[in-house]
This record gives structure tokens, sequence and C-alpha cells, in this order.
């Protein structure tokens, strides 16, 4: 073999390489933009049956998160869960969710609901949903019921959605002159859900006013109340500033719900970087 030749290999091998880089650079730029770093953390607290379902879902233009609580007893809960995170990823499956936001969510919240009604009994089951479609830094969201949804700035844990719920419903019929101060009081420790997915009288969705721009480093979270009312925003917050992958981040903050020795709800969080 000539040093001729022996050249030629060495530089076909260094073009190869350097390909390889290039090629490992793009994905890696890629996937951060689709938000590829995602964690799951879930843990069934002190109850008998896991009843949180999620689903996540990738396309050309962007990510889909489902995060759903499920309500009732002998599986119904875990079944209504189940039921809409199928439909959530069916329905972004076949439709452009990202033409038009607001419709998406509003034919996916209604179809998940009339299916929840079609297998079960309505009233004795139901569940709560929060949905993210994150379209590289561009930020839509949708909630029916008490899965929160925030987001992970600069070291501080900002909540985005209210939820359904008697006290938040007493807040803003105070603010509307319907209700006396000391009506609004004697409801705000009230925590039971005035709305949510497998009911006839379903209709109210909070959705985004507008599209939330996303920074490089953000962190987009969905979760159920079995998190955020066990530890806090501030313990949830406590736990995102020590840092690492969002897989990380989520096995912590289970990690810490499961340590406390008190009655708990299931708790699930889903993490999403930008």
């Amino acid at each position: 073999m000539t040093i001729e030749v022996i050249y030629r290999i060495i530089q076909l091998m260094a073009v190869v390489l350097i390909g390889l880089i290039i090629v490992r650079v793009a994905l890696s730029h890629r996937f951060k933009a689709a938000g590829y770093n995602q964690g799951v953390g879930k843990t069934c607290g002190t109850k008998e049956a896991q009843e949180d379902c999620f689903g996540i879902s990738k396309n050309s233009r962007g990510t889909m998160v489902v995060l759903v609580d499920g309500m009732g007893k002998k599986q119904g809960g875990a079944l209504s869960a189940s039921l809409v995170v199928e439909t959530a990823l069916d329905i972004f499956e076949r439709d452009n969710a990202f033409y038009n936001p607001n419709y998406f969510f509003q034919k996916l919240l209604n179809q998940a609901n009339r299916r929840i009604l079609d297998r079960l009994d309505e009233g004795a089951y139901g569940a709560s949903v929060a949905i993210a479609l994150i379209d590289k830094s561009t930020f839509y969201y949708a909630v029916v019921g008490n899965v929160q949804v925030a987001v992970y700035r600069d070291k501080e844990l900002i909540p985005i959605t209210e939820g359904h719920t008697i006290n938040v419903l007493a807040e803003k019929k105070y603010m509307q002159g319907n209700l006396t101060k000391q009506e609004t009081i004697a409801l705000l420790q009230e925590q039971r859900l005035y709305n949510f997915v497998g009911r006839d009288e379903f209709s109210e969705v909070e959705v985004f006013d507008q599209p939330i721009k996303l920074k490089s480093g953000d962190i987009v979270i969905l979760m159920t109340d079995g998190v955020y009312e066990t530890i806090g925003y501030s313990g949830i917050e406590d736990r995102l500033k020590t840092g690492g992958n969002c897989q990380m981040m989520a096995d912590a903050i289970v990690k810490e719900i499961d340590a406390l020795q008190e009655e708990k709800d299931n708790g699930s969080i889903v993490l999403l970087s930008v």
C-alpha cells in the first residue's frame, strides 16, 4: 500500500467522521427544537389504583402532550383517563393541530367527553385534562378540571392555568359582583370540581388567550393535583432549581412526594424542555 493510498484513506475517514459529527449536532438541535428532552414522573400516592394517564406525540410541526387525571370507582377513573389519551393521540395523528389549535382542543375534548359517556355511566366517572401543543417556540394549551399547566423560566415556576374548582369559580364570581365577600371566603377552601370531561353539561374549556412565546431553557410542565397540592409550587420549584435533565427532575419530585408520611392522591408530572 503506497503512501498516496494511505493518505486518501485517512482523508476519507476524516470526511466520514466530520459528516457524523455534523449529523449528530443537527439531530441534537432538531430534537431540542421539538422539545425532545422530556421527563415523566408518576406515583400512586396512598391510593390502590393509578388513575392518571399521559400521552406524548410528535410530528413535523411540533409536539403534543396530554395529561389526564381520571375519576371513578373500580378502575372507571383509569378507563376514563385512557379514553381521553387515546382520543388525543388519534386526533393529533389525523389532524393538523397547529393550523387551528383552539378548534383542535375543542374537537378533542368534545369527542373524549362523548366516548366516556358512551362507555360509562354519566356522573359516576370523568377526568380532568391538560393539553399542550408546542410548535418550535410557540406554546398553546387547554385545561378542563384541575390538572395544572406551568412554565419554569429563569429559576421561577410560573402558573399558567387556573382550573375548574369551586374556589376558583368563587373568586371569579366575586370579581363579577355575583358573590359577597363572606360567601367567597366560605368557598375559598372548596377544591371540588364543577367542570370535567365525562358529563352531559360539559362545555367550559380554559384555553390560551394568546400563544405563549417560549425562550431557550424554558420547561413546560403539566401536573395533577397529587403533585402541586402535596408539595406545593414552592416545593416543585426547589426541585427544578437543582438542575439535571427533565427525567431526573421528574424523578426527584416524585421521590419527595413518596417520602411524605401522609394521605396522598395519585400524582403525575410531565416536563418538556425547549
